[in-house]
């Protein structure tokens, strides 16, 4: 009963929150765009979606361990992806546009909303809507914005690192801004409720977080990734390497016994010298 109690008290939560966040879509949001420079609108509705961001954590009860610094300058941020809530974690620490997947556009409440945040949404296989997804990501870049990607393209259990997509990356090397790799881990209960892969839908799997008592999360951001003199392959291969060592050198024996961890440690190593 007390766990029914606490889950409908997360629920009223989280739908006022949504209420909260459709207010600063359609009333708030215009206001400041109309009243401010086009830089300071963008920096107060960054504060607004960073502030909306870490209520949404505090109605979970997100609990980060953060490693690494944050970056001083504009960048792109590249990470591995296991659910939704990554977009929770890494964004109430600095203000970003996220690219996702087209597919969250017909979420309910959540796709109105990412779109009016200004999410980049990208059409996988579309060449021309990729080329305009990264034509925006390049001036995004040359306005001082961050960028948070997640170059792998759909989600995994946390436990390995897919192979990112080097598309991603041209934008960055087109602006020479940087790019920091940042590792993504839940934990205890988390480890197993949190990932967001399959078939899964958004509204169940919502019910299954706020069931739980708290989601911990290792969050590291890495050393920056040398892009001098590179393409965007071997950009890509260096991001993903230092963030599956990270992975494995945070992870269980048996796992890091199933994997190259000789060749990931060197990498983690190297990034970090």
């Amino acid at each position: 009963m007390k766990l029914k109690i606490r889950l409908l008290y997360k629920l009223f939560l989280i739908a006022l929150l949504f209420i909260i966040g459709f207010i600063n879509a359609i009333v708030i949001f215009p206001v400041i765009n109309l009243f401010l420079v086009a830089s300071k609108a963008r920096i107060r509705r960054d504060l607004i979606k960073k502030q909306w961001l870490r209520w949404f954590g505090l109605i979970i009860n997100l609990q980060i361990v953060k490693e690494g610094e944050l970056p001083e300058q504009p960048a792109i941020i590249v990470s591995n992806h296991i659910s939704w809530l990554d977009i929770v974690v890494i964004g109430q620490y600095l203000p970003a546009y996220f690219v996702a997947k087209s597919d969250i556009l017909s979420w309910p409440v959540i796709g109105f909303l990412a779109r009016q945040a200004g999410t980049i949404f990208i059409r996988r296989g579309d060449k021309k809507h990729i080329m305009a997804t990264a034509e925006k990501m390049v001036w995004l870049l040359k306005q001082n914005s961050n960028i948070i990607a997640f170059p792998e393209g759909t989600t995994t259990k946390g436990d390995s690192v897919l192979s990112f997509h080097a598309s991603l990356f041209q934008p960055a090397l087109l602006t020479k801004s940087v790019i920091q790799p940042t590792a993504i881990q839940y934990q205890g209960l988390a480890k197993e409720q949190a990932p967001f892969v399959g078939d899964d839908a958004f509204v169940p799997h919502l019910i299954k977080i706020l069931s739980l008592d708290k989601i911990e999360v290792h969050l590291s951001f890495l050393p920056t990734v040398n892009s001098s003199g590179k393409n965007r392959h071997s950009v890509s291969h260096d991001a993903r390497e230092v963030i599956l060592a990270t992975i494995l050198n945070n992870s269980s024996p048996d796992i890091i016994e199933n994997t190259s961890w000789g060749n990931a440690r060197s990498i983690l190593h190297q990034f970090k010298t």
